[in-house]
């Protein structure tokens, strides 16, 4: 049974860092008694962002830069079950990074009039992302590995003033719901500091 430990909190709060540092200084167990840690090259790192243009192609390449380069890195936002069955084998922990990326990529792909939209393709919307979500939190349970998820606290400001964002934002604070609730360990990232909540 693997480890899930979900991570959130604002942006630019030190959360994909803070999932690295994690990730990559797992304690070995013949070294927990010397308190030392070692750095791991056998980690699945999901990348969920697509890049649709320059900036989010530097925030790309910054985060590629920060990682070891032995990690594996896979880019994918939809089936990530069959993403981590494919390459799972010789992994000690899987990085997901990060969830409502996912949730963007999965909403925009759909090329829909969001301001006309009822309320029965909405809930189909949800569905199946929430399916996606169940998917890959039943293929945690199911794996001998660490399983860290990053994601974004976005329901702490203003209400959007767009429908898109607002269900958007109403999405992603319940899948971020499930996924603290499924989580054995959560932390709350604030200016850099993570602080454990769970």
């Amino acid at each position: 049974m693997g480890k899930l430990i979900f991570i959130t909190g604002g942006a630019r709060s030190g959360k994909s860092t803070f999932a690295e540092k994690l990730a990559g200084q797992q304690p070995v167990e013949q070294q927990r008694e010397a308190q030392q840690s070692t750095l791991l090259q056998n980690v699945l790192y999901i990348a969920t962002a697509v890049p649709f243009d320059d900036e989010m192609e530097l925030r790309i390449q910054k985060h590629k830069e920060r990682r070891p380069a032995k990690w594996e890195t896979v880019e994918a936002y939809r089936d990530l079950d069959k993403v981590i069955e494919m390459n799972i084998d010789g992994k000690s922990a899987v990085l997901l990074d990060c969830i409502t990326v996912m949730i963007t990529n999965l909403m925009v792909e759909r090329n829909l009039d969001w301001d006309r939209m009822g309320t029965e393709e909405l809930y189909n919307i949800e569905t199946e992302i929430d399916c996606e979500i169940k998917k890959f939190i039943d293929t945690t349970k199911n794996k001998e590995a660490l399983f860290i998820v990053v994601s974004n606290e976005i329901g702490m400001g203003l209400v959007p003033e767009y429908a898109m964002s607002r269900v958007f934002r109403d999405i992603a604070g319940r899948i971020n719901q499930k996924l603290a609730e499924a989580a054995d360990e959560v932390f709350f990232c604030v200016s850099g500091i993570p602080v454990k909540i769970k």
